[in-house]
């Protein structure tokens, strides 16, 4: 059976400022068919507009069957719903350090998506290389930013589709 390829991005103009420009891409392959799918909003993080991208990309499936891998440059999304999240829910979404886990209702969102999935891997790639999918989300990222900038988006949870 053929793989579903998810690409995932994002990233945040100004991050850790008072005022900031955010954006998520997502860019779905499944053989010869494509769907690019972006969003951003301002005053928010790289690390919400990453885990924005990989949610927003896993909800764009509809049949939950086909084999999936999720591809991230984001060794904290990578990290975070392979290894973290399970010592986080059991320890009441606290982490290592016994703080409140940063950006826990995305992270449940990310684990709730992820959890539809019969056949889901999440894979790390180099960011910013000659990783076409990879440049794509970032492309898309970018191009949410802008958007965000120009006042035409102003809310990371409106999807938006990039048309060829």
């Amino acid at each position: 059976m053929a793989q579903l390829q998810i690409y995932c991005d994002g990233g945040c103009r100004g991050n850790q400022a008072d005022t900031n420009i955010g954006g998520w891409g997502a860019y779905l392959v499944f053989g010869s068919v494509t769907k690019k799918l972006y969003g951003g909003e301002a005053n928010t993080t790289n690390n919400k507009m990453e885990l924005t991208g990989a949610i927003e990309g896993l909800r764009a499936i509809k049949n939950k069957n086909v084999p999936t891998e999720v591809l991230v440059d984001s060794a904290y999304v990578l990290n975070g719903i392979t290894s973290w999240i399970h010592g986080w829910m059991k320890k009441g979404w606290v982490n290592s350090k016994k703080e409140p886990v940063a950006n826990k209702e995305l992270w449940q969102e990310l684990y709730a998506e992820k959890q539809k999935f019969a056949d889901i891997t999440f894979t790390k790639v180099k960011g910013h290389s000659t990783n076409e999918g990879n440049n794509m989300a970032d492309f898309l990222a970018n191009h949410a930013m802008d958007e965000v900038e120009a006042g035409v988006l102003s809310n990371a949870r409106q999807v938006c589709i990039l048309k060829d």
